[in-house]
């Protein structure tokens, strides 16, 4: 147990990229994962929806749109979260979100905590290109449904 300053902990690469991790799954038995990042319009993940874990975010700087519920963007319910919000994402929901300021910073928690270790296997890359980490993303119970959301799309 302790206090923990933003950004002091050890730092990942994830893409274009990265995260703190905040709380790791060996400091919880595997229970929960907290990751601190800094995220931009262009850094939003595919619509996707987890079978083995809940996913929790809490936004302390920025904007945030969240797609939640459907198998496409224009299927999902949309909403927009700002500084102090919390978002809750049931495991088999589909989702994605997309910061819609020039930069947000979120608190993602996943629960249980496994699913660090995709974001640990994908490392450091110039561009996202998820669709070459289905397998890697697919080992640890995730599915893609369908792509992000692109920001001129939507703004």
């Amino acid at each position: 147990m302790g206090v923990r300053a933003p950004w002091t902990q050890p730092q990942v690469r994830y893409y274009d990229g990265g995260f703190e991790q905040v709380l790791s799954e060996q400091e919880t038995a595997s229970a929960l994962t907290v990751m601190r990042a800094k995220v931009f319009p262009a850094g939003a993940p595919p619509l996707h929806f987890h079978t083995r874990e809940d996913e929790f975010w809490v936004i302390l700087s920025g904007q945030v749109r969240f797609w939640i519920g459907g198998y496409s963007l224009a299927e999902c319910a949309i909403t927009e979260a700002g500084p102090g919000a919390f978002v809750y994402g049931p495991r088999n929901i589909p989702h994605t979100f997309q910061t819609i300021t020039e930069e947000s910073e979120v608190l993602v928690g996943n629960t249980p905590g496994a699913i660090e270790g995709y974001f640990n296997g994908v490392g450091a890359a110039e561009t996202r290109e998820h669709d070459q980490q289905v397998d890697l993303i697919g080992s640890y119970g995730v599915t893609l449904v369908g792509p992000p959301p692109v920001w001129s799309d939507w703004n």
